[in-house]
């Protein structure tokens, strides 16, 4: 069986985790920390990244800087993964969920100035596959209504719109490095910090309320209780685990990408016959083959690909139930206008096998058992 996702591994990550080990500092902000963040703050040009316990903390850590307080709202798409909206719910805020577009499956820019309130906080954008939202007019939105922005950036890190890189653009950017992201630490995330001013709020606040990073820095002689905080610092030993593959970055983009482009090659001949739809890269948008996926006719031929695709010895999967559908989604949130693509377009969106040891084989045998589905 081909599986949709193999968490990545380079090689080099055993020999970190054992030299995290012997530097006998095995909990946050150690060695192997500080060098993550340092990788992530060089290739984003960010004031300040700090590795987090999952692309949730750090959503959870930007909704708390943001100030999201109880009755304020805050306008995302529903196409994405529940922690987008549980980060600003679990602060008493309303989810008002907007429309998306059927190209990019990124929130509709067009769409989220009419769901503006007097209550409205925070636009919370998705950059969906690592393809950047229409961040120009999102930001010209956020100044002209004083709103805050933060980037669901889980799939983006290495992406950028127009020469910037995803995550680095609204006021807080969120990365993730789960098991099934381009590199992964296991659990783990980064918040990205745009303006300086917050660094020192988001330290205290990531290190339980307390000045502990000023104290290790040696600017105070002791550490206290400052503000409210939690504990979001992962541990040195999967720090060490991911920067064995921030190591070789550029290797795992180049081979993700080389898969992702024969995906497309293979396929275009069936998106040109109109029997399925490919992914839509925008100009001025460079992604990082973090996804492939295909649109199918409607749910009923995509369940009928899954099931003859598991009978070939390979594993797709769809993505997310639009939230606003969900319980919880009824219950915290609301859809602002009308859904004519949030649930038809995820109804039909099919994901192939993506991951850093995918072969050139392999991705051939999954595009061949697509057209043989397709009959041709």
């Amino acid at each position: 069986m081909i599986r949709f996702n193999v968490p990545p591994y380079t090689g080099k990550e055993m020999d970190n985790m054992k030299k995290a080990v012997e530097s006998m500092h095995i909990c946050g902000d150690g060695e192997f920390t500080k060098k993550c963040s340092k990788f992530v703050e060089g290739i984003t040009g960010t004031s300040k990244c700090l590795l987090t316990t999952s692309c949730t903390h750090a959503l959870e850590m930007a909704a708390l800087l943001c100030d999201i307080r109880q009755g304020d709202e805050v306008i995302l798409p529903s196409y994405t993964f529940v922690s987008t909206a549980d980060a600003f719910v679990l602060r008493g805020a309303k989810a008002v969920f907007v429309d998306i577009r059927p190209d990019t499956m990124n929130i509709d820019e067009t769409l989220i100035e009419a769901a503006i309130t007097e209550k409205t906080r925070a636009i919370a954008v998705v950059h969906y596959a690592g393809i950047g939202c229409e961040m120009d007019t999102i930001m010209d939105i956020a100044r002209r209504h004083n709103l805050m922005v933060v980037e669901d950036a889980a799939q983006g890190i290495m992406c950028t719109y127009k020469g910037r890189q995803l995550g680095t653009i609204g006021d807080f950017g969120c990365y993730s490095f789960h098991e099934t992201k381009n590199f992964s630490m296991g659990e783990g995330g980064a918040l990205l910090i745009r303006e300086p001013e917050y660094i020192e709020k988001a330290e205290i606040l990531r290190e339980k309320g307390t000045d502990r990073s000023k104290y290790y820095r040696g600017q105070v002689d002791k550490y206290r209780w400052q503000n409210y905080g939690s504990s979001y610092l992962p541990s040195d030993i999967n720090a060490a685990y991911l920067y064995s593959q921030f190591e070789v970055a550029d290797k795992v983009n180049e081979a993700r990408i080389a898969r992702w482009n024969q995906y497309y090659e293979l396929l275009l001949p069936l998106a040109e016959a109109g029997k399925i739809e490919l992914p839509v890269v925008p100009e001025g948008c460079v992604h990082n083959g973090h996804m492939f996926y295909i649109k199918t006719k409607d749910m009923e031929e995509r369940a009928r690909l899954i099931d003859f695709m598991k009978g070939k010895d390979v594993l797709t999967v769809f993505h997310y139930i639009p939230l606003h559908s969900a319980p919880a989604g009824l219950k915290f949130g609301r859809f602002h206008g009308e859904d004519r693509y949030t649930t038809r377009e995820s109804e039909r969106l099919l994901r192939l096998p993506m991951f850093y040891q995918l072969t050139e084989d392999e991705t051939a045998y999954i595009a061949g058992c697509v057209k043989e589905f397709y009959g041709a």
